[in-house]
């Protein structure tokens, strides 16, 4: 058995959608060995930093919140599907020769994987390909951006896939990830009434 972990380490010079300041983490050492008999750190994040989970409420007015998940999302089968050769966007055409049953969760491995800096031009899925993976009646799809659409003004890519009771799973490292079958386990943080919330995400191979 081979377990890859596919998170993110969260850590203040961690990359952040669009390098934006407000997303990055801050550290606080409330109390160290030198002045305490304990070491405590508080940490304020933006719950779309690293690997995270989006729930509804992201993109839907009045959507489901991520605590309100069941269980079947957080343990289950994950397909992994090898793109690394694109260098844009993931379409409705390239996920036709994929296999894809009903319930699958599907991770999306990329170049975004390689780099450790954001990039810009961030390899993303259409909204057509959206449509398809919806169609297939999969449960969730994840990708290894901090974003699963790029500068798409209507959000097609989200609100397709959250309408539709799809987890949406960003931020993963998927660079040591072969394409193939897996038990995937997600552990977001359980917190009330939120859109998002960070995770811890492995992969087991047999």
């Amino acid at each position: 058995m081979k377990i890859y972990d596919i998170s993110m380490t969260i850590h203040p010079n961690m990359q952040v959608y669009k390098n934006k300041e407000e997303k990055k983490p801050i550290f606080i050492t409330r109390a160290n060995h030198i002045n305490s008999h304990v070491h405590e750190t508080s940490i304020t994040i933006d719950l779309h930093t690293g690997t995270h989970i989006d729930a509804p409420l992201h993109m839907l007015k009045d959507g489901a919140t991520t605590e309100t998940y069941d269980f079947k999302y957080f343990i289950t089968t994950a397909k992994v599907f090898d793109f690394s050769n694109k260098d844009d966007v993931i379409a409705k055409d390239d996920l036709l020769t994929k296999e894809i049953s009903k319930n699958d969760f599907i991770l999306l491995k990329t170049k975004n994987s390689f780099s450790d800096d954001f990039d810009y031009n961030f390899v993303y899925l259409s909204g057509d390909a959206a449509k398809y993976l919806v169609s297939k009646k999969i449960i969730g799809v994840g990708i290894d951006g901090l974003g699963i659409e790029r500068n798409q003004p209507t959000y097609d890519t989200h609100k397709s896939l959250l309408s539709n009771k799809v987890m949406i799973l960003e931020g993963l490292r998927l660079k040591e990830v072969l394409e193939g079958s897996y038990k995937l386990i997600i552990l977001p943080l359980k917190i009330a009434n939120v859109e998002a919330s960070p995770a811890r995400a492995i992969l087991i191979e047999d």
